[in-house]
């Protein structure tokens, strides 16, 4: 169990082993906080918003049009996850430590709560 102050894309590395092949033939669909995935793992399709530059002071950073717009679409396809995901976590099973060993079980706890979410949402 990690806690709220470990960086997510740290624990994608712990989780994941960037030597093997994991998202190959994979959508990937990630934030800001996962800029150094493209250069480490192999994948099917990225989709990781465009990020400011830094530059010298008095010098413009700011995102053209177009990667302003291609940031929008990402965030807007992303949330939908994201609000799927909070929304199971309403069970909070999900959130609490579970010492079930066969994750069997776990999956069709995690398939209860995503059922239940849907349905709220119907």
């Amino acid at each position: 169990m990690y806690q709220g102050s470990t960086h997510d894309y740290n624990i994608l590395q712990q989780c994941f082993d960037p030597k093997k092949d994991w998202f190959e033939e994979l959508t990937v669909r990630m934030d800001l906080g996962f800029q150094g995935f493209a250069d480490l793992n192999k994948y099917g399709e990225l989709f990781i918003p465009h990020k400011k530059k830094r530059v010298a002071k008095g010098q413009c950073n700011e995102l053209d049009d177009d990667q302003k717009k291609q940031n929008k679409e990402q965030a807007q396809e992303r949330i939908v996850v994201e609000h799927s995901i909070g929304g199971m976590k309403r069970y909070r099973i999900l959130c609490n430590r579970l010492r079930i060993k066969g994750t069997a079980f776990l999956d069709t706890i995690i398939g209860v709560c995503a059922g239940l979410w849907n349905f709220i949402l119907n």
